[in-house]
């Protein structure tokens, strides 16, 4: 796939990175033609990248199996997995960063906690292991659309991410944890630091004077957090891909 040469572009020294779920897609669902095809136009302008927790898979599920070719930064789990037009870069591991014995420890944890849990539904992979984090889910990964929204609105009312986090956070404060709500239906647990500006070390020495950031959960505790509020970066905050698609109309297409 061709594309403008990076010292080529419109706008020079400038990065725009976004965020996948409830950004450039709906949670865990496609995104549109309109975005996809805002997005090249956008890469003629700037250069462009995601930043998302789930693994590379997951994202092509999302952006397409060509997702290399159309950005030219691609940090899956925070960074921790990283390309730059489509060449990988250095990665690092979260369970050799915390051990087997304390891993084994945060597992056996996990799982007596969602067995005590009671929940209108519960499907399956509760606990998804990843090469920079782990992933947990009180419902399952494996819920529909449809029960992902139906457990989003339990979870606000009855707080159980919030509250399983605060469980969490009282057994392991020996262990330099952060742990991060995203999306629906579950939440992430890295080493504090492995945050979404973690993918930042993978651009700060190109020479960006300005980094866009576009998120959906910005607020303290949500997954955008840090990255947003960073002050390398400017953050925007949305609430859906329509959103996404204005803002960035409002700023780069006047």
């Amino acid at each position: 796939m061709s594309f403008v040469p990076l010292s080529e572009r419109e706008i020079k020294n400038t990065l725009v990175l976004f965020d996948v779920d409830g950004t450039l897609t709906p949670a865990r669902l496609q995104a549109s033609d309109e975005i996809l095809e805002l997005l090249k136009e956008l890469r003629k302008k700037v250069a462009i990248g995601f930043v998302g927790g789930s693994d590379l898979a997951k994202q092509k599920e999302q952006l397409g199996d060509n997702l290399l070719d159309l950005f030219d930064y691609a940090f899956s789990e925070n960074g921790l997995t990283a390309y730059r037009l489509g060449e990988k870069l250095a990665s690092q591991s979260f369970i050799n960063w915390i051990g087997e014995e304390k891993y084994k420890k945060l597992v056996k944890f996990v799982l007596r906690y969602l067995a005590e849990l009671d929940l209108p539904k519960v499907r399956g992979t509760f606990l998804e292991f990843r090469n920079g984090m782990i992933n947990i889910s009180p419902i399952g990964r494996n819920a529909s659309t449809a029960e992902r929204q139906e457990y989003e609105k339990f979870d606000i009312e009855h707080k159980i991410r919030e509250k399983f986090v605060a469980a969490l956070k009282q057994e392991f404060s020996d262990i330099d944890l952060t742990y991060s709500i995203g999306g629906q239906i579950s939440f992430d647990v890295f080493p504090t630091g492995w945050d979404k500006t973690y993918a930042l070390q993978h651009v700060e020495k190109e020479g960006y004077t300005a980094i866009h950031f576009f998120g959906d959960k910005t607020f303290k505790g949500g997954n955008d957090y840090e990255i947003y509020s960073d002050p390398r970066t400017i953050g925007h905050a949305v609430n859906s891909p329509d959103d996404t698609i204005r803002i960035i109309k409002e700023i780069f297409f006047k």
